[in-house]
C-alpha cells in the first residue's frame, strides 16, 4: 500500500469478472501508472451487493472473489482492495487483500467500520452522496477506533435531486481538515446518473469524466479511483460510468501535467 502522503491511483473494474479480463485491467493500470510514475492499486469488487434491482450481477462472491484478487497481487505486483459489505467479511478479506473499501452506501455503519479497524489494513470510506464534509470524521474516528492507522476519504459528489451528483471541490480540503485523512477523488461514480435508465437502473455520463478529474486534481485531491474496463459497454456493473482502459494513459498524463504545475510533482 503506497504510503499516506503519496498520490495514489486505485484503478480497476468495478466487479470481478473472468480472471483473463481481471488479469487484463491489472496489467493495463499496472503499465499506465509506471509510465506516469504514480502507485496503483488495483481495485475490483467480490460482491456488489447494493445493486438497483435484484437481478442486477452481483460478481463471484467471496471466497471465489478473494483467489481471483490473490491471482491478480501474484502475478502483477500490485496492492489490492475491495469492498466489505458485513463486519464479519473484514477478517477473512483482510488476509488476502491490502485495502478493505467501505461503501458509500454504508460509510455510517458502526459495526462495520470498526470491524474494518481492527485487521490492522488500510481502509477506504467512500463517502456518502448525502453526507457532509464534516460528517466524515465521524466515520474516520470508527475506523481509528477499531485501531487502523491508514484511513482515506473517497468523494465522488453530492445527490442532486433524485439523478444527479454535484462534486463541490472545496470537499477535497474540508474532508481532509474535519478527518485528517488523504481525500481521494472518485472520477467514474462522480459522473452516475441515479436511477435514470429504462429500467431504473443507474446511467452515466463518462465524457465528464476527464474534466472532473482534471478539477479535482487542480482543486488538491491526494489521489484517483477510477473504474476502468476495455469494454464498459459489456461491462456486468456500472459500465455506464467507466473509463475506458484506453484512455487511462492519457487521463493521467493530464494528471502529471497539472501536479507539476502546481508544483507538487518535480518535471521528470
Amino acid at each position: 500500500m503506497p504510503d499516506q502522503e503519496s498520490f495514489t491511483l486505485i484503478l480497476g473494474p468495478c466487479v470481478l469478472e473472468d480472471e483473463d479480463l481481471n488479469l487484463a485491467v491489472a496489467h493495463g493500470v499496472a503499465a499506465a501508472a509506471r509510465k506516469a510514475g504514480l502507485p496503483a492499486v488495483f481495485k475490483a469488487s467480490f460482491d456488489k451487493a447494493n445493486r438497483s434491482r435484484l437481478d442486477s450481477a452481483r460478481g463471484p462472491g467471496m471466497i471465489r472473489g478473494l483467489d481471483m484478487l490473490r491471482a491478480v497481487r501474484e502475478e502483477t505486483g500490485l496492492p489490492v482492495l475491495t469492498d466489505i459489505h458485513e463486519a464479519a467479511q473484514a477478517g477473512p478479506v483482510a488476509e488476502v487483500v491490502d485495502v478493505l473499501q467501505i461503501p458509500a452506501f454504508l460509510c455510517r455503519q458502526t459495526s462495520l467500520l470498526v470491524a474494518a479497524g481492527e485487521t490492522g489494513r488500510a481502509v477506504n470510506v467512500k463517502k456518502g452522496q448525502w453526507m457532509s464534509a464534516s460528517a466524515m470524521a465521524g466515520a474516520v474516528e470508527k475506523v481509528r477506533a477499531g485501531g487502523a492507522e491508514r484511513v482515506m476519504v473517497t468523494e465522488r459528489g453530492t445527490a442532486f435531486g433524485y439523478g444527479d451528483l454535484v462534486v463541490d471541490l472545496r470537499n477535497f480540503a474540508r474532508v481532509r481538515e474535519a478527518a485528517r485523512v488523504p481525500v481521494i477523488f472518485d472520477g467514474t461514480h462522480s459522473v452516475q446518473t441515479p436511477g435514470t435508465t429504462a429500467d431504473g437502473s443507474t446511467g452515466g455520463a463518462p465524457e465528464h469524466i476527464r474534466a472532473l478529474v482534471r478539477g479535482a486534481v487542480a482543486a488538491g485531491c491526494d489521489g484517483l479511483f477510477l473504474e476502468v474496463h476495455p469494454d464498459p459497454a459489456a461491462a456486468p456493473s456500472d459500465g455506464s460510468n467507466m473509463l475506458q482502459l484506453r484512455d487511462l494513459p492519457s487521463v493521467l498524463h493530464d494528471v502529471v501535467a497539472i501536479r507539476r504545475a502546481l508544483g507538487e510533482e518535480a518535471p521528470a
